[in-house]
């Protein structure tokens, strides 16, 4: 039998409970994901004082939330490859490592947007 689907605000308010849910798993059971929620926090702050227009605001509070994001994405990949199993496999491992590196992508590219904005603020570029 086929499973019946929620649909309109009834499946919205679900997916906003099922997604809070994920938010608290990544929380309790994740180091980085505390970590990178509250550098996004803290530099959503910080990034009203050092943007002097919308583009750069919305550059500078974007990217750390986009790297949370992926963090949590990260943190489901791992999940699921230790649910299969906890026994070394060259594919588990390369599916962790692959999530870990996109996370340290969009770490970067946080840290390059940054530091171009602030230099830039500072009469040290362009």
């Amino acid at each position: 039998m086929a499973k019946v689907q929620a649909r309109g605000f009834t499946r919205i308010y679900r997916a906003f409970f099922y997604s809070m849910k994920g938010f608290k798993a990544g929380f309790v059971n994740e180091a980085a994901v505390r970590q990178e929620l509250f550098l996004a926090i803290i530099l959503t702050f910080v990034a009203m004082f050092v943007a002097d227009s919308a583009v750069k605001f919305a550059l500078l509070v974007i990217m750390p939330w986009l790297t949370l994001a992926f963090e949590l994405a990260n943190s489901a990949i791992e999940a699921v490859v230790d649910r299969i199993s906890l026994e070394r496999h060259e594919l588990s491992g390369r599916a962790k490592d692959l999530g870990s590196a996109c996370v340290f992508v969009l770490l970067v590219l946080t840290v390059i947007v940054w530091a171009v904005i602030i230099f830039e603020r500072l009469g040290w570029l362009f």
